[in-house]
């Protein structure tokens, strides 16, 4: 059912990144369920797929609970953040039109459906949620390519500040490097990291990219470029690990979780 691979080599892919921090790959999980992202907590990992949610042991990978969409309702489970017992996802409807989100909540222990929030139409597709500094912080795709909705193409990828109570704060557009790098798609993973730095993926491209809140303007600052092995979609920050960078990805082609150390 599952397969761990350990692998301990460095991958080079950008001479940007060429004397910055590269991933290091730790070990990896081949397991069927991986297709969009992945979420981490202290003892578990958790792989969302569209239309379900598997957690497994960090140590093995051996699933301990299942959750599946009995409902017809969910299309597009894209990535996830574990804040306490729970279990935060970005949902949409993509790849329909016009684009609706929301953020869908989880028993960690059970993934048992618990709450959501319904952005209802929106223009853009939910991708990644995180909790940071008391407020939620959204990203919403949109694309170049034949699911653009309403005439509008991957520039129009937005980063959303909400309240803890779901009011809308402030806006960022992504930078134009990130725009290039992510099209047609769009952003499909991110997280705030330990160092107060936003981190972000594509659609597929083997590379993490990390960016700031800009001091003036509209528009998010690019810092650098990661080179991974993981390639693109919803990953996560083991931030149970206080002495470490540990990154979960998943590669969707062929079905892997990978673990990684940033260094």
């Amino acid at each position: 059912m599952y397969k761990v691979i350990y692998c301990f080599f460095f991958i080079s892919i950008l001479s940007i990144s060429a004397r910055g921090q590269q991933a290091k790959e730790l070990k990896r999980f081949q397991l069927k369920e991986v297709k969009q992202g992945v979420a981490v907590d202290a003892t578990h990992f958790y792989v969302i797929n569209n239309t379900s949610i598997t957690k497994h042991t960090k140590t093995d990978g051996k699933q301990t609970a299942v959750w599946k969409d009995t409902t017809g309702i969910f299309k597009h489970l894209n990535s996830g953040i574990m804040i306490g017992n729970k279990l935060y996802c970005a949902n949409s409807n993509y790849p329909d039109k016009p684009m609706a989100s929301s953020i869908e909540v989880f028993d960690a222990a059970t993934l048992k459906h618990l709450d959501t929030h319904s952005f209802g139409l929106f223009p853009g597709s939910a991708t990644w949620v995180d909790f940071y500094q008391g407020h939620w912080w959204v990203a919403f795709a949109n694309y170049s390519d034949k699911n653009s909705d309403g005439g509008r193409d991957n520039r129009w990828t937005t980063f959303v500040k909400f309240t803890a109570q779901w009011q809308q704060v402030e806006a960022w557009a992504f930078p134009p490097q990130l725009l290039e790098a992510f099209a047609p798609k769009s952003t499909s993973g991110g997280s705030w990291g330990k160092d107060g730095l936003l981190y972000c993926t594509g659609h597929d491209k083997p590379e993490l990219y990390v960016l700031r809140l800009p001091e003036r303007g509209a528009t998010l600052q690019y810092v650098k470029t990661i080179p991974t092995t993981s390639e693109g979609q919803g990953f996560a920050i083991d931030k149970s690990d206080k002495n470490a960078f540990i990154l979960y990805g998943i590669t969707r082609n062929d079905n892997y979780v990978v673990v990684a150390k940033v260094e």
